[in-house]
């Protein structure tokens, strides 16, 4: 555990009046303002940021570094906008490149799990437009008749924008009649980078900023929790990621719906923006830190650990990281086809605790709205289950 004395000497020893003011708001728990988040990228080094947002880590949880046993479904590739950060998606025009599940193709995946403590399942992929509200309510009445313990959370903002502008329904009525159907929560995606001059130029024709806040308003308003997302590391400047972030910070200021914030670094595998070249490893963790030191109304901040590769999320976790998602499955594929470390990501509940073990972290599994499942902090790893995704 980082010491409250070790921290302030560190403050009081930095040598730039900025970061030492900002140090010293951080171990008061007094918001940063946006001028100091921009500061903090402009000037935090690593060891600075990292040792503060490991100490706000650890005074709200301490070691534990959570978990959860899910999987994935993306009912499609096939898409009808073009982000040009995308290397997973392909044009409706050009579909025969890509997958289209049946409900029935859907149903059966999930019936794959039937008689393994999975408690989530996590649904999210192109918009196809024959893919409508209507399909997807059948889809997930669908699942929770099948298995109604099954936590479902599933569609980004982008495609239920494009659901329910297609179904001429409002946002309020379209998250309601999904609620009602069984969603539960929703993910973080889609977000990208907020601000509308890089918006324009990565991914202008699919929903903006205001209709993505609105959506997961929405969801909020009937009592459902969301996830929020970054794609950092391409064209943006600092001031574009603390701007996104602002929105962030404001919304949950107004509704407390969301669970944890997820900085996602792009990868330049096969798409568009292949020219840019991806952010190192250092100024990862430092994204990750600044997160956690900025994003104060947020309980949880999650690296998703298939993107980053395993090794590289164990380091999050002295960066400011106390959840590295689940144990997915290797059906999901929009960051291996980005190019990203892991090919067929899949970790079974042994790998996902022994990997926190492995830099003396406290593995918890959880639910998707956080409530603790089982603490594996003492548990004999060769006790657990043998399970080829699961055990």
């Amino acid at each position: 555990m980082t010491g409250i004395a070790s921290i302030k000497t560190l403050v009081s020893e930095s040598l730039d009046r900025d970061l030492k003011q900002i140090g010293k708001k951080v171990l008061n728990k007094e918001r940063l303002s946006f001028d100091e988040g921009v500061i903090l990228f402009e000037k935090g080094s690593l060891s600075y940021v990292g040792a503060l947002a490991n100490w706000v880590r650890e005074q709200r949880h301490g070691n534990k570094t959570y978990f959860n046993r899910n999987f994935h479904i993306e009912p499609t590739n096939v898409c009808v906008f073009s982000c040009k950060f995308c290397s997973y998606s392909r044009l409706y025009a050009h579909r025969e490149e890509g997958w289209e599940l049946s409900i029935d193709d859907m149903l059966n995946i999930v019936k794959k799990y039937d008689d393994q403590p999975v408690t989530e399942v996590h649904i999210v992929g192109g918009v196809h437009p024959k893919m409508n509200l209507d399909f997807f309510i059948t889809l997930i009445e669908a699942i929770k008749q099948h298995r109604p313990d099954l936590h479902i959370k599933g569609f980004t903002p982008v495609e239920l924008d494009y659901m329910f502008r297609k179904a001429k329904v409002s946002v309020a009525e379209g998250m309601q009649l999904m609620y009602k159907a069984g969603l539960q929560s929703l993910p973080g995606g889609g977000a990208e980078i907020f601000h509308r001059e890089i918006r324009q130029q990565i991914c202008d024709d699919k929903v903006d900023a205001e209709g993505w806040l609105a959506i997961h308003k929405a969801a909020h308003k009937l009592g459902m929790h969301s996830n929020a997302t970054m794609l950092y590391g391409h064209i943006e400047k600092f001031w574009h990621r603390v701007d996104h972030m602002e929105r962030l910070r404001q919304l949950q200021d107004e509704t407390r719906g969301f669970n944890t914030f997820i900085p996602l670094k792009f990868r330049n595998h096969d798409n568009e923006m292949s020219h840019v070249t991806e952010s190192s490893i250092v100024e990862d963790m430092r994204m990750y830190a600044i997160a956690r030191l900025y994003m104060d109304n947020f309980p949880h901040l999650k690296a998703y650990w298939p993107m980053l590769g395993r090794q590289n999320a164990q380091l999050t976790l002295s960066f400011g990281v106390n959840d590295i998602d689940g144990t997915i499955d290797d059906t999901t594929k929009i960051y291996s086809m980005a190019g990203s470390e892991e090919q067929t990501p899949a970790m079974s509940t042994n790998d996902l605790v022994t990997l926190i073990k492995q830099v003396k972290r406290e593995p918890v599994e959880r639910d998707t709205l956080y409530n603790e499942i089982r603490n594996y902090q003492h548990e004999n790893l060769q006790q657990l289950e043998v399970n080829p995704i699961l055990n």
